[in-house]
């Protein structure tokens, strides 16, 4: 199996990480790189802590963890779009978007632990915009009014990065909505500040008080390296653990930090030895200044098979998908001709489930790039009524 080895920070309940916001306070970059990334901070913001930079070989320019956090000049670059996926469509109050028909999501925080280059919501955090509301109460009273939402995933931003009256306030307002069963909260936290919660007996409360055995909280996190997962960050994610808190694991596969499959599987390896299994696996979003994190859909199937061969079930539970415009597309197979996709989440009802093949394309990193046979025309509608009926009608 894997001979990664997997760094350790001491764990410490009282730890405070401390913020740097300017590139100029990176004490392990010269000045002429300073110089040279000035330009790119001037558009996408720069933030971290000195945990995290410390998780950092800095004697290594491609070490993946400065890959995450460093800026790049290549991301001046002119390249995709701001809202590659296009949330603004599904945008229904301010912060508010409601996509698919069970789940909400609430933009209820403008700020991250730290900001990864490679983030699909990079505008949320440039001068002038205004799509996060600190105000809820819009997103609440639509909850409140739509019973078919069963979902509330709070997000952002990072919401664990929020106060924890705001987020007790936030969370306790949902809890009194009958019909949503779970919350969720998006946050790589875990990995940014691994004693957010370790800290915080409040807020280890209010988890333990609104996760319940038939509503539950789930928490979303994002680790995207197993050289994350330091025993301070297993120890944080204990602390959700024994609050009832669910805890599950999303990335994107990212050129340079995780695309290989020795390194993904190890970390699904280990997310599922810790009580954080994978969840899904995104195909990087055809973002604004994300070029350089691109990967190819068809090498990126390859790598994700690779990963999912090296555990167990529990390790291999992830999906690979795109959170295409139209919805969550699934890739499910890659052959010599074609490739293989469906529907495991569709922005229209009626496209749920749906089967599709495209013509392979080993240069394609996303959806509107390939170009779709006639066979899937053909066979795509079959598929979606021959579906199970959890797949058509189940919850979100």
């Amino acid at each position: 199996m894997s001979t990664l080895q997997l760094p350790q920070a001491a764990p410490s309940s009282s730890r405070k990480v401390k913020y740097i916001r300017e590139i100029e306070a990176v004490p392990h970059l010269t000045a002429a790189q300073k110089d040279r990334l000035k330009a790119v901070v001037d558009r996408y913001v720069f933030r971290a802590n000195d945990y995290y930079l410390g998780l950092i070989d800095w004697s290594d320019p491609n070490d993946p963890i400065r890959q995450l956090i460093i800026p790049r000049e290549e991301e001046l670059k002119d390249w995709g779009k701001l809202d590659a996926s296009n949330e603004a469509a599904v945008t229904v109050a301010h912060g508010v978007q409601h996509k698919y028909t069970h789940t909400v999501l609430l933009l209820c925080n403008e700020v991250c632990g730290a900001y990864c280059r490679y983030c699909f919501r990079k505008r949320l955090f440039m001068d002038g915009n205004d799509e996060v509301s600190n105000d809820v109460s819009a997103g609440l009273n639509y909850i409140r009014e739509h019973p078919e939402v069963t979902n509330v995933l709070l997000t952002g931003g990072d919401p664990l990065l929020m106060s924890t009256r705001r987020l007790r306030e936030i969370i306790e307002e949902l809890r009194a909505i009958d019909h949503v069963r779970i919350i969720r909260i998006g946050s790589k936290m875990p990995a940014f500040d691994p004693w957010r919660l370790t800290r915080d007996a409040e807020l280890q409360e209010v988890l333990r008080r609104n996760s319940t055995p038939r509503k539950r909280i789930y928490l979303m996190a994002h680790f995207d390296h197993p050289r994350e997962l330091t025993d301070a960050a297993v120890e944080g994610l204990d602390a959700f653990l024994r609050c009832g808190v669910i805890c599950v694991n999303q990335c994107p596969l990212i050129a340079g930090i995780n695309d290989d499959e020795e390194v993904l599987g190890t970390m699904y390896r280990e997310l599922s030895f810790i009580g954080c299994p994978p969840y899904y696996l995104f195909q990087g979003r055809p973002t604004a200044g994300n070029e350089p994190y691109e990967v190819p859909i068809v090498r990126g199937w390859h790598i994700f098979r690779g990963a999912m061969r090296r555990g167990s079930g529990l390790a291999s539970r992830a999906r690979y998908v795109m959170s295409h415009e139209t919805g969550k597309v699934e890739i499910q197979a890659v052959d010599d001709r074609y490739i293989y996709l469906r529907y495991h989440r569709a922005k229209d009802p009626a496209m749920r489930g749906r089967f599709m093949i495209y013509h392979r394309n080993d240069e394609a990193y996303w959806l509107d790039q390939l170009e779709p046979t006639d066979v899937s025309g053909q066979l795509a509608p079959a598929f979606a009524m021959s579906a199970p009926d959890e797949i058509l009608e189940g919850p979100e």
